[in-house]
C-alpha cells in the first residue's frame, strides 16, 4: 500500500487548532464493536498500521491518528511538541469523536503519550472508560533504552537542528533496517513511502524537536512509571523480543511493576512488530 491510498482511507479533524489525519473504521455495520485506539510511534506514523488495520477491525472500532507532528497532520514550526500535549491532543480527538470505552494500544513513542494519559486516568481526571491496555516495545524505561546514534544527535539541545537538516533517506533507511531482526522484512519502497510522511509539510525542519521526547521520559520518570505501577487496569505486554532499542529488559521489568498484566513474546521479531510480524501481532492482540 502506498501513503496516498492510506491517506484516502482517513479524514482530517481539528484539534487545538490543529488538523490531525485520522483513520476511523467506525461504520454503520459494527456500531457494537468495542473500540480500540492505538498511538504510533517515532519518527514515523499511522501508516506503520496498513497492515494489521483492515483485520482488526473486523473485531474492533479503529481508531488511530498522526500524533501532531507527524505523518499527514499538521507539523507547525512554533510548538514544543511534548508528550504531555500530544496527550491532551489524543483525549480531545477522542472526545470529539465520543469515545466512552476503549482499548488503548500503544508503540514505541506512543506508550509514553499512553503512561500521561493513565497517569490522569489514575487521578480520576478523564471522562473514558480504559477497559484495556496493551503495551508494545516502548522505551518507558529509558534508562534501559539502547538509543541509536541519530537519536541521540537529534535530541541535542544545539545540534540537533543542525542534524535534522542533513538527515536523509539513506540515513534513515539504515536506521530502519538495522532495527528490525529481518531487515529483508521491509522494502525499499515501503521506507520511501514511510520517508515521505517524515518529510512532508517541511517535516525534516521539526523533526529534532518531536526527538526531544527522549529527554522527557527522564523528566516525568516518576510520574509515568508510577502511573503503570498504579494501574489496575488489565494490561497485555506484547514486545518483540529482538528489538536492539526497547531491549526485552524494558518489558521484563514491566512485568514485574504493572499489577495486572501477561507479558507475551514475539521471537524472531525487532522493534517495529507490526510491520515485521504482524499476524504474530495480531494473534496476541486479539487473543
Amino acid at each position: 500500500m502506498t501513503s496516498n491510498e492510506w491517506k484516502s482511507k482517513g479524514d482530517f479533524i481539528q484539534v487545538n487548532n490543529n488538523r490531525l489525519f485520522v483513520i476511523d473504521t467506525n461504520n454503520d455495520s459494527n456500531k457494537t464493536q468495542k473500540s480500540m485506539v492505538i498511538l504510533h510511534g517515532y519518527p514515523t506514523s499511522s501508516f506503520d498500521y496498513y497492515k494489521i488495520v483492515p483485520e482488526i477491525s473486523k473485531h474492533y472500532r479503529v481508531i488511530i491518528h498522526d500524533h501532531l507532528g507527524f505523518g499527514f497532520s499538521d507539523k507547525p514550526k512554533d510548538v514544543d511538541y511534548s508528550l504531555v500535549k500530544q496527550a491532551d491532543i489524543a483525549l480531545e480527538l477522542w472526545r470529539q469523536l465520543d469515545l466512552k470505552n476503549i482499548h488503548l494500544v500503544a508503540h514505541d513513542y506512543g506508550t509514553s503519550v499512553a503512561t500521561e494519559i493513565i497517569a490522569r486516568y489514575n487521578a480520576n481526571e478523564l471522562d473514558i472508560k480504559i477497559e484495556k491496555l496493551i503495551l508494545t516495545n516502548g522505551s518507558v524505561h529509558i534508562e534501559l533504552s539502547q538509543l541509536r546514534t541519530i537519536q541521540k544527535l537529534l535530541k541535542h539541545k544545539f545540534l540537533g537542528k543542525y542534524v535534522a537538516k542533513l538527515t536523509n533517506f539513506p540515513i534513515f533507511r539504515k536506521n530502519m533496517k538495522n532495527i528490525y531482526f529481518d531487515s529483508s522484512k521491509v522494502t525499499d519502497n515501503e521506507l520511501k513511502e514511510m520517508w515521505k510522511l517524515i518529510e512532508l509539510n517541511g517535516g525534516r525542519k521539526i523533526i529534532h524537536k518531536l526527538t526531544q521526547y527522549i529527554n522527557e521520559r527522564y523528566t516525568y520518570w516518576d510520574r509515568w512509571i508510577g502511573a503503570l505501577k498504579e494501574t489496575q487496569i488489565p494490561t497485555k505486554i506484547i514486545w518483540g523480543k529482538n528489538d536492539p532499542i526497547a531491549v526485552p529488559a524494558i518489558a521484563e521489568l514491566l512485568a514485574k511493576e504493572i499489577p495486572n498484566n501477561t507479558l507475551y513474546w514475539l521471537e524472531n521479531t525487532g522493534h517495529f512488530v507490526m510491520l515485521e510480524n504482524p499476524k504474530g501481532w495480531m494473534k496476541l492482540m486479539l487473543k
